[in-house]
């Protein structure tokens, strides 16, 4: 499942400058395709951009060769699993019924959990370490086990692609690894997975291709190779770093570097 931007350009009412300007994507199957940049760079407004839920000025975000527009919401709901940044629980639920509303486009809220429902729901809770989780009421949880628990949710959809942004902020250094190890399975089995983050190391680790957004615009998109240089990530982070290969994974590996002159 192939989800695509075409010169896409975003403006938000009120803004004299676009959110997004000309942009464009392609995260084909089997890849885990990661989109990096400063904050207020476009990467939220791509991704809402991409799944139809903030307006375009010009451009078309498609998903399958269709474009956006043409997707009735509960088809789009089956086809794209999606994980939003920010999200509050306004009612009482557990994580496992939480992690179950990712069955709905399936069956409808009113339907009646099947041995395929509850299966796909025990897959995606086994995924993302939530068992032990399963009767808490998700308004007692810790930051980073409701990301979890909303992340199960898009799993237990069983799309053909998923749509993450920030899935990984509030988590330790192990629920890190194991959500991006999961993601990275994913795309291996076929998955498209396309990962907003603002960790460039880890995104340099699992990701096959990056897209490296700076006010809005492309700096530069290609395999982590050609994305994490020097000079690319310094100017459009506005703060000298260091690159090097990381020992144990190959990947890139970004170090911060200390201005000259900057005391103690």
């Amino acid at each position: 499942m192939r989800i695509a931007a075409d010169r896409l350009t975003v403006r938000y009412p009120g803004s004299a400058a676009p959110a997004l300007s000309d942009v464009s994507i392609s995260a084909t199957e089997g890849t885990l395709h990661s989109v990096l940049g400063p904050n207020g760079s476009g990467k939220s407004t791509l991704m809402r951009a991409l799944l139809g839920v903030t307006p375009v000025e010009s451009g078309v975000a498609s998903v399958d060769g269709r474009p956006i527009s043409e997707w009735k919401r509960r088809e789009l709901a089956r086809a794209v699993g999606a994980v939003a940044q920010g999200e509050s629980i306004a009612f009482p639920l557990t994580v496992r019924e939480l992690v179950g509303m990712g069955r709905y486009p399936h069956v409808g809220r009113l339907s009646m959990e099947t041995e395929v429902d509850r299966a796909a729901i025990d897959r995606a809770m086994e995924s993302c370490d939530l068992f032990d989780l399963a009767e808490r009421n998700v308004t007692t949880l810790s930051g980073g086990e409701f990301q979890r628990a909303r992340i199960a949710r898009a799993l237990a959809q069983e799309p053909g692609a998923l749509v993450l942004d920030e899935p990984t902020a509030s988590l330790d250094i192990r629920h890190q690894m194991t959500i991006l190890e999961l993601l990275r399975a994913s795309a291996d089995r076929g998955m498209t997975v396309l990962l907003v983050t603002h960790s460039l190391d880890l995104a340099a680790q699992f990701s096959d291709r990056m897209l490296l957004l700076s006010r809005g615009e492309v700096a530069v998109e290609g395999d982590p190779v050609e994305v994490m240089r020097e000079d690319v990530l310094s100017e459009v982070y506005g703060w000298p770093v260091s690159v090097s290969e990381d020992p144990e994974s190959g990947s890139p590996r970004i170090t911060p570097l200390r201005r000259r002159g900057a005391s103690g």
